[in-house]
């Protein structure tokens, strides 16, 4: 919806005298008062502040943004270029992928990088596909990967490049058959920490019309206008003695706050939002459990497997943290619990870690262990000592392989003495998911954490019988405050019985017009109605299935999954129009769909233009030849046009990867019987 000029001219007014009243109510409540500690006392945690990048942050502080600039977070985003990339090409470099028969290789074609995957029959290729690199997201101290672009839709591509090693090889989940190929959806959670806060298209999974060019200072620091305003009306603030609420500075949070802004990101996991929250929402100086739960799975007799960015975890286990954490008694202080280790002990986030220098973290040990004697101060033997220089990291810290990326080392930060082999080489039993920065958590909340860890991480049932432990259904109440979740549970489990019983139960009209109703960032209740729509549609109801599409398509209208079951829920009514029509919509917003690509041409099939489903069939096959329900209307194709060797050697095709599609085992039967 556009504003017409005075529209505009008059939010401008109305926006003006609200930060008057901000600024002015500044003055009036002495925001200069150390004693004002609570984090709603920030002016930027206000709605009316708001992000302004970089590039004013660095018109006053120069210095620090230039060495920000070269720290893992400032390169951990930028557009694909020869300066950006860490990697090295060769025309020998190929990765295969055994379980597709894919190769893939990465090349420079001039100034554009690209990835091609092909396959081989003999010497012969017999499939290509060539992509371009529009993204490359890793600062290059441990990886580059790589994504595509296609109008705002992005999604992963299936290589990176791992620094430390210098080799090529498949993303982290893309090995073992998980080669999703140009398919991994890359969504707001995983930009909203790889990047600054992007420009996300709500009503969509993964589709974006902006994005920042690596982690910014306003992921720290929160939005900045207010503190700009600020600045530029003169204002001034001795920083020595009080705290500038305009901004917020880490530095002088509560131990706790400060831990937040780091474990936004640096605690990877499992993160559930609350009711309501958004990956947009958590503003530097509030407390993270308000928006989102992160939880990890433990394992009995494990202590020495964790993920990468999990070094706040980590951090809190050792017992450098739980034994330095004691809170200042005086509550005036500009650095509560100042003597506490946190991440800022060993770490300067504007400064990066490859120029740090071993010296400022063994320091940092240092400080708190030192004793008169150098005898004192570690017990190990001399000699192993003076061999690695006293180095206190390199044994209580040491580098190990993250359980979830292969091919790099990392310092694990949970401090302590040195495992002994025998430790390392136990037996892991999984224990469960542990809330890791939210000590008392509710059951709705753990079944969301068990459902998404089978989503997201691994498909293991144990994962779903723990979700089930969590959510009752014996009444209509619990059914009500449960409802999404056990739809998703039992979508899961492909139980469309259960499905249909909760619906009933629920009210079909009054989860369409009451309940189901929201547009929010995750799209959580549109991804209800579309689980409902296929459980309908799974039991043949077409009307019912059409209508809770229609509805989630309503919600998220730039999901092409839920718009292409809107389309074959239309084709199964025998509307073929007005099925063409939504999924030439898709088709305009994201040209590479190819489900909507294969229905589009068994529309034209249904028409009778046989040669329009040729040509539409051919430029699927383009981007997957092994799609099986393309791969069964191509067979149906020449059927239609009674190439009948051609269709008997596609079904044959389809046979030798899934022997248990009855259906082509069904035409092919016919088709051998047929003379």
């Amino acid at each position: 919806m556009k504003l017409n000029f005075y529209k505009i001219i008059l939010i401008s007014i109305f926006g003006v005298i609200i930060l008057s009243m901000i600024y002015c109510g500044t003055k009036n409540s002495d925001s200069s008062n150390p004693s004002l500690t609570s984090s709603n006392k920030y002016l930027n945690h206000n709605d009316s502040a708001h992000y302004v990048g970089m590039s004013q942050c660095k018109l006053c502080h120069q210095d620090i943004y230039n060495s920000f600039i070269q720290t893992g977070m400032g390169k951990s985003f930028d557009s694909a270029s020869k300066s950006k990339s860490s990697a090295t090409f060769y025309k020998e470099t190929v990765i295969y992928d055994k379980k597709l028969d894919f190769y893939y290789h990465p090349f420079w074609d001039k100034d554009s990088m690209k990835i091609i995957e092909f396959r081989l029959e003999g010497k012969d290729t017999v499939f290509k596909r060539i992509e371009k690199v529009n993204y490359i997201i890793g600062s290059g101290q441990h990886t580059n990967s790589h994504i595509m672009n296609t109008n705002g839709y992005l999604h992963q591509m299936p290589m990176t490049y791992y620094t430390q090693k210098g080799k090529w090889d498949f993303p982290p989940g893309f090995e073992n058959g998980f080669n999703t190929r140009f398919s991994r959806k890359i969504g707001l959670e995983c930009m909203s920490c790889h990047n600054s806060l992007p420009d996300f298209i709500q009503g969509s999974e993964n589709k974006f019309t902006a994005l920042p060019e690596g982690v910014s200072c306003e992921r720290c620091h929160g939005p900045g206008s207010i503190h700009i305003q600020q600045r530029a009306s003169k204002a001034k603030i001795d920083t020595s003695k009080y705290i500038d609420y305009s901004i917020v500075n880490p530095g002088k949070l509560p131990i706790d706050l400060q831990f937040d802004v780091c474990q936004r990101c640096h605690l990877q996991g499992n993160a559930v939002l609350k009711e309501g929250k958004s990956f947009f929402d958590f503003k530097p100086g509030m407390k993270l459990s308000d928006y989102m739960t992160v939880f990890l799975p433990r394992y009995k007799d494990a202590d020495d497997k964790f993920i990468m960015a999990s070094h706040a975890d980590r951090l809190k286990r050792s017992k450098c943290f739980i034994k330095s954490f004691k809170p200042e008694t005086d509550s005036t202080s500009l650095r509560p619990y100042k003597n506490s280790l946190t991440c800022v002990t060993c770490h300067n986030p504007h400064i990066s870690v490859k120029v740090t220098g071993n010296k400022i973290f063994n320091n940092a040990c240092k400080n708190c262990h030192s004793t008169k004697t150098t005898n004192g101060l570690c017990s190990e033997k001399e000699n192993v000592r003076l061999k690695m220089q006293d180095n206190c990291v390199s044994c209580h810290m040491p580098q190990s392989g993250a359980t979830d990326i292969p091919h790099v080392t990392v310092h694990d930060h949970y401090i302590r003495k040195p495992l002994n082999k025998e430790e390392v080489e136990k037996v892991k039993e999984f224990i469960g998911l542990y809330a890791i920065n939210e000590k008392k958590t509710s059951d709705k909340i753990k079944a969301k954490a068990y459902l998404q860890q089978y989503d997201k991480y691994e498909y293991n049932t144990i994962f779903l019988d723990s979700a089930k432990k969590y959510l009752g259904e014996k009444n209509s109440f619990e059914v009500k405050e449960n409802f999404e979740l056990l739809i998703h549970l039992y979508f899961i489990k492909q139980d469309f019985n259960k499905i249909l019983s909760l619906v009933n139960q629920a009210g079909k009209d009054n989860l369409l017009n009451s309940v189901l109703i929201k547009k929010s960032w995750d799209n959580s209740n549109a991804w209800t109605l579309y689980r409902i729509g296929e459980t309908y549609y799974n039991t043949n109801d077409l009307l019912n299935a059409y209508i809770f599409f229609k509805k989630a398509d309503e919600l998220s209208p730039y999901n092409p999954e839920f718009k292409n079951k809107l389309g074959v829920s239309l084709m199964a009514q025998n509307k073929v129009q007005e099925a063409v029509q939504i999924f030439e919509l898709i088709l305009k917003g994201d040209s590479k769909f190819v489900p909507a690509i294969n229905n589009l041409g068994y529309a034209n099939l249904v028409n009778g233009n046989a040669l329009k489903s040729e040509l539409l069939y051919r430029s699927a096959l383009k981007l997957d030849p092994d799609y099986e329900p393309l791969l069964m209307n191509v067979a149906g194709l020449n059927i239609y046009k009674k190439k009948y060797t051609e269709a008997k050697k596609i079904l044959t095709q389809i046979l030798k990867k899934n022997p248990k599609n009855e259906q082509a085992k069904n035409i092919l039967k016919q088709l051998n019987n047929f003379k």
